[in-house]
C-alpha cells in the first residue's frame, strides 16, 4: 500500500480506498483517504518550512534537489512505467513517450534553468527630488503552493507544476487525482527515500473526496493554486481563492478543431486525425476533437479519416503494439457513450465506432460525420476517442467555426500553402497551434490556453514565473 508524505515522513491514511486497473477493472492497490486533519498537516509543514528554512534563497541546494530527483526518477523508471501502465490505463507504447519518459526531462529542464535564469535585473536610475535613484527588480519564490492533478497524465503534470515550484523556491503540497492515485504517492516516496530534498518541501496527499481539495484552495496558509482538470471545478476553484486572494494557474479543458485546406493532403490528414484523437483513449485536454473539412470533400475526408480508425489497434495496454488503452473508469465511458449517443439523435452520423469494449472500460474509436458545429458533441469536451466532422464553406467559415468555443487550448491546420495555413493559424484564438503537423509541445514551450480552456502557463521560462513574485526597490545613489 502507498503512503502519503507529509513533512519528510511517510505516514498511512486514516482509511484507504481501491484504485482500480481501467484496463480490467480489478483493484490493484489501496491508496490512503487523507484526512482533512492530514491536509493540514501538510499545509501547515510546507508553510513552516517555507517561513522558517533557507529553501527559498538557497538555489544551489535548489539545484541540487531537482538534479538528485531527476536521477531517482530515472533509476526507477520501469517500476514508474508499470505503475503507469496499471494506474491510468496508459499503454506501454505511451509511456515511452508523453505518460513518463518525456516528463522526466521536465525535471532536467528546470534544474538547467535555474542555474541561469536571472533572479535580478537593473531598471536603471531616475532623478527625484533633486537625487540620484537606482532601481532594480528581485524574483523571490511565491510560497506555498497547492498542486491539485487530474488523471490522465499523472507523471506529466505532477512534474510540469512540481519542477518549477521547487525551482522557484517554493514549498507545495502535491494532490493526486482520485482514480490515479498510486502514480502519484509514487513519485512522493522516491522524494523521501531517493533525494535530500528537505522535509515540508514536498507533500503528497491522495483523498477519494472533495473535502481535500476544498480545503487546499481555500487555506490561508497556501500562496498558489495550480489546477490542472475541468473547467466546471476551474471555476469553482477560482470562485473559492479569490476569498484570500491567492494566485491562481488554471489548465482547464478543451475542444480544438483541426483545420483541413482545400489543398491539403487528405490522405495524410485523415490518418493523422484519426489516431491523435485515439492517443490516451481520447483523454488529452489539447487533442483536436473537432475536425474541419471543406464541404464539398466532407464525404471523401470522413471515409479516409474511418479506414484510418480501423487501424488503430486498442485493447490491452500491457502490449507494445496496442496504440490505444481504455478510458479510465466505467463513469467515464458512459459518460462518452452517452454523448455519442445523444449526437446521433440530434442528426450526426455514426460512421464507426460508438461502442463499449471488455474486459475493462474500452471503449471502440468512434467517428461522427455531419455534425452541427452549435450542437453538444462540437460544443462540450468529450474526453473520449470521438472525432466530430464538420463541414465548412470557405477560410472564414473556418476560423469562425473553431473560434466558436468557449475554449481556446490548442488546434492544427493543413494546406500545402504554408503562408495561407500560417495565416489561418494566427486567427484561432488558442494558446498552442500545430501547423501541418508540427510539435509544439515540450520542457521549454509555454502550455495554456484563451478563454475558459484557463489561466497561466505551464512549463518553459513562463512556467517558472507562474511561482515567482516580483520586488521593486529603490535606493538613493550615494
Amino acid at each position: 500500500m502507498k503512503r502519503l508524505l507529509i513533512d519528510g515522513k511517510l505516514v498511512e491514511g486514516e482509511r484507504t480506498y481501491p484504485s482500480r486497473n481501467p484496463a480490467t477493472g480489478e483493484v490493484i492497490g489501496e491508496a490512503p483517504d487523507a484526512s482533512k486533519e492530514q491536509a493540514e498537516a501538510a499545509i501547515e509543514a510546507a508553510r513552516r518550512t517555507f517561513d522558517t528554512t533557507g529553501w527559498a534563497t538557497d538555489v544551489p541546494a535548489r539545484i541540487r534537489g531537482l538534479d538528485r530527483l531527476y536521477e531517482a526518477l530515472v533509476e526507477h523508471k520501469e517500476e514508474l512505467r508499470e505503475l503507469t501502465i496499471a494506474d491510468a490505463g496508459a499503454t506501454r507504447m505511451l509511456t515511452h513517450g508523453a505518460q513518463l519518459d518525456d516528463p522526466l526531462e521536465i525535471v532536467r529542464y528546470y534544474a538547467d534553468l535555474l542555474r541561469t535564469h536571472p533572479m535580478r535585473e537593473e531598471i536603471g536610475e531616475i532623478e527625484y527630488q533633486g537625487a540620484r535613484h537606482r532601481r532594480w527588480v528581485e524574483k523571490e519564490a511565491g510560497g506555498v503552493v497547492s498542486a491539485i492533478l487530474p488523471y490522465n497524465y499523472p507523471n506529466q503534470l505532477a512534474l510540469a507544476k512540481l519542477a518549477p515550484a521547487l525551482a522557484a523556491g517554493c514549498t507545495v503540497v502535491l494532490k493526486a487525482a482520485p482514480d490515479t492515485p498510486l502514480v502519484t504517492l509514487a513519485l512522493g516516496e522516491l522524494i523521501a527515500e531517493h533525494t535530500d530534498i528537505p522535509p515540508g518541501v514536498v507533500n503528497v496527499v491522495s483523498s477519494s473526496g472533495a473535502e481535500v481539495g476544498e480545503l487546499l484552495t481555500t487555506h490561508p496558509g497556501v500562496d498558489i493554486v495550480s489546477f490542472t482538470g475541468s473547467t466546471e471545478t476551474g471555476r469553482r476553484i477560482m470562485a473559492a481563492s479569490s476569498r484570500t486572494v491567492k494566485r491562481v494557474f488554471l489548465e482547464l479543458g478543451g475542444k480544438s478543431a483541426m483545420i483541413v485546406l482545400d489543398d491539403a493532403d487528405f490522405d495524410a490528414t485523415a490518418m493523422l486525425a484519426a489516431f491523435t484523437i485515439c492517443v490516451h483513449a481520447g483523454q488529452g485536454c489539447a487533442l483536436t476533437s473537432r475536425l474541419l473539412v471543406p464541404r464539398e470533400h466532407h464525404d471523401a475526408i470522413v471515409a479516409k479519416a474511418a479506414a484510418a480508425m480501423g487501424k488503430v489497434r486498442y485493447g490491452d495496454p500491457t502490449h507494445p503494439k496496442t496504440f490505444m488503452g481504455p478510458l479510465i473508469s466505467e463513469r467515464q465511458r458512459d459518460k462518452v457513450d452517452g454523448m455519442v449517443k445523444r449526437a446521433v439523435a440530434a442528426g450526426a452520423t455514426l460512421v464507426t465506432g460508438g461502442e463499449k469494449a471488455e474486459p475493462g472500460f474500452h471503449y471502440a474509436p468512434t467517428l461522427l460525420g455531419g455534425v452541427d458545429p452549435d450542437s453538444e458533441i462540437a460544443q462540450e469536451e468529450v474526453f473520449g476517442p470521438v472525432l466530430a466532422v464538420i463541414p465548412y464553406a470557405d477560410d472564414d467559415d473556418a476560423v469562425r467555426i473553431a473560434n466558436n468555443s468557449i475554449y481556446g487550448l490548442s488546434g492544427a491546420v493543413h494546406g500545402r500553402d504554408r503562408d495561407r495555413a500560417l495565416a489561418v493559424a494566427r486567427r484561432i484564438r488558442t494558446g498552442t497551434f500545430s501547423i501541418n503537423g508540427g510539435n509544439f509541445f515540450g520542457p521549454n514551450a509555454p502550455f495554456g490556453g484563451y478563454k475558459q480552456s484557463g489561466v497561466g502557463r505551464e512549463m518553459g521560462v513562463q512556467g517558472l514565473e507562474e511561482f515567482l513574485q516580483i520586488k521593486t526597490f529603490g535606493e538613493p545613489v550615494t
